[in-house]
C-alpha cells in the first residue's frame, strides 16, 4: 500500500483532552487521529505564518524602519476607539 504520510506518532494525551478529542471527532463523523492530525495540521500553518512575520519584523528592525511616532499615536487611537466601542455594547 502505498500512503501519503510518511510517519506514525504516539501521543500521550491528558484524559479530558483525549475525551474533547472524541467529542470533536464525533460530531465529525471522522476518528480522532483524523481530528489529531488537523489539529497538528493548523498549529504548524499558524507557528510558520509566526515565524515568518518574527523574520520580517526583525530584517525591518535591523533597518531601523521604524513607525514614525504620528502612526504610533494614529493607531493607540484606533484600538482605543474600538475597546470603548466593544465596551459600550
Amino acid at each position: 500500500m502505498n500512503s501519503p504520510y510518511k510517519c506514525a506518532i504516539a501521543l500521550r494525551l491528558e484524559p479530558e483532552i483525549q475525551r474533547h478529542l472524541d467529542q470533536v471527532a464525533k460530531a465529525w463523523g471522522r476518528n480522532w487521529a483524523f481530528v489529531a492530525t488537523a489539529a497538528v495540521r493548523d498549529y504548524v500553518a499558524v507557528n510558520e505564518w509566526q515565524i515568518k512575520e518574527i523574520r520580517k519584523a526583525l530584517e525591518e528592525a535591523e533597518r531601523e524602519d521604524f513607525a514614525k511616532e504620528q502612526q504610533v499615536r494614529r493607531t493607540v487611537r484606533k484600538w482605543r476607539g474600538r475597546k470603548r466601542a466593544n465596551r459600550d455594547r
